[in-house]
């Protein structure tokens, strides 16, 4: 895991380059988690969020059976595939979702399709074939660089998964989602709260400290018709 401290490399000036491009480029070529990331193979920074959620919250294991929304580049997907030995006799299961199209990752299956589709559900549901053990939703909108509709239009993916993921989680499961700054809003957290016995906000090392990025991590899947516990969330 990322941690020995690195030379600092410096990106040569452009003309005809951006500033933000310039910045972009800094910020990549001094990330210890995007050189890890290349050095064992995943396809993202991202991997390390969810290696990181897993070994605080023990999510993955072998023989579990994983939904990865917004799974793209696949990340994730490498991650959750080597954990529940995907593929594997007698492993596991990983079934990934994007808009996006994605190369494929051994082991998993690939949906593409809009999850925000009037088919998508039904369609997602068809290709599950079950109830799942986890749901991981790392889904995001693009960008607008307001701060009010880019934390609503991830609060907004985060309801959509959470409403899928009581229709197909077992008993016990858990949900993981991205959020932004200021956590889960407080309808959200209620139905989070009356759903599974703990909810968490977690925002792993892995995450740029100067993102606004969190996650709520769920765990213990009531089933339908859970109670409402008093507690609040933990934060982590």
């Amino acid at each position: 895991m990322p941690g020995a401290r690195q030379l600092r490399a410096r990106v040569k000036t452009a003309r005809q380059r951006k500033l933000s491009s310039t910045l972009w480029l800094d910020r990549q070529l001094n990330d210890p988690f995007v050189a890890a990331a290349r050095q064992a193979g995943y396809r993202s920074r991202a991997a390390w969020k969810l290696i990181q959620l897993d070994e605080r919250y023990r999510l993955l294991r072998p023989g579990l059976r994983v939904l990865d929304l917004g799974a793209a580049p696949g990340g994730w997907t490498q991650v959750a595939v080597a954990r529940v030995k995907a593929g594997e006799a007698g492993g596991g299961a990983v079934l990934a979702v994007d808009i996006n199209p994605m190369e494929p990752v051994s082991g998993a299956r690939f949906l593409q399709l809009d999850f925000l589709a009037a088919d998508a559900e039904a369609r997602v549901l068809a290709e599950l074939g079950g109830p799942v053990d986890l749901v991981l939703s790392d889904m995001a909108a693009p960008a607008t660089g307001h701060r009010l509709t880019d934390h609503l239009r991830i609060m907004a993916l985060c309801e959509v998964a959470l409403h899928f993921a009581v229709k197909v989680l077992r008993p016990g499961g858990s949900f993981v989602a991205k959020v932004l700054k200021g956590g889960t809003e407080h309808e959200l957290l209620a139905a989070l709260k009356r759903d599974f016995r703990q909810v968490r906000h977690a925002k792993p090392a892995a995450s740029r400290k100067e993102s606004a990025e969190a996650y709520v991590v769920a765990t213990g899947f009531r089933g339908a018709g859970g109670s409402d516990p008093d507690a609040e969330p933990e934060q982590d």
